[in-house]
């Protein structure tokens, strides 16, 4: 009996040791677990205080900060309320920057025309321009007669402001597109724009492209709204002029 007891002894001795630091490994997770939850909460806390405006704006801007970018030979210097993309918000190099800006203000984003550039005012008037090195020898007016007019069915039909519109041809490639045609100009028209069909163009914020040439070395694409083919004078000496301005030195 006396060996049982001695035996016994210690099994119970080391239990009890057992207890207390089982407990105390309890503990100690439920004070990580809740100090990490505080850590957590006030991330949170400060990370709504902090990027919360800016995810509000999703990815828009009201900085107004110039940024000189350089593509090839040329200078732009650019807001930065009307720079598209954030990573493009910056000085430097770049192979190209997207635009985009209110008509007819050529303004870029603010509090005040939130709306336009989240695509929930009643009507759309936002422009979208990609300015890049010049990689053709002519603009689109200047394509019209060698490459264009080779593409579409004669004859046209009136469009607005002067304008005619063609249909491609089917084998042209560009199918549901029509071209829209300025008759001044001769065989370089003062305008030539490319534009989805106005059936799926309503849909579209940005249903027709044209694009420039400018500064030194420089291309501009730019899209627009079809139902600004009407003001397609305007439209485009504005577009002309907001690039050379923007070019570093001429303001």
């Amino acid at each position: 009996m006396g060996s049982d007891e001695a035996d016994k002894k210690p099994m119970h001795s080391a239990a009890q040791r057992e207890i207390p630091v089982t407990e105390r490994r309890f503990f100690t997770r439920v004070f990580y677990a809740c100090f990490g939850l505080a850590l957590l909460s006030v991330a949170i806390n400060l990370g709504g205080r902090y990027f919360g405006p800016l995810i509000a704006m999703g990815g828009h801007t009201d900085d107004t900060t110039i940024h000189e970018i350089v593509i090839g030979n040329d200078v732009l210097a650019i807001p930065s309320n009307m720079i598209r993309f954030p990573a493009q918000r910056r000085d430097g190099v770049a192979n190209r920057v997207d635009l985009y800006l209110k008509w007819p203000d050529m303004a870029g984003y603010s509090e005040k025309t939130r709306g336009d550039f989240n695509f929930t005012a009643p009507r759309r008037q936002l422009l979208f321009l990609s300015i890049e090195p010049r990689a053709m020898s002519r603009d689109m007016s200047g394509r019209y007669l060698p490459i264009y007019s080779a593409l579409i069915e004669q004859p046209g039909k009136p469009g607005p402001a002067g304008l005619t519109l063609y249909s491609f041809r089917p084998a042209s490639g560009y199918m549901g597109e029509e071209l829209a045609v300025s008759t001044a100009g001769g065989d370089q028209p003062d305008f030539v724009a490319r534009c989805l069909e106005e059936s799926v163009a309503k849909e579209m914020a940005a249903a027709c492209e044209r694009d420039i040439q400018f500064g030194g070395g420089l291309q501009l694409f730019y899209r627009f709204p079809r139902h600004l083919l009407g003001e397609w004078r305007a439209l485009d000496e504005a577009v002309r002029s907001f690039a050379a301005g923007h070019l570093a030195g001429a303001r």
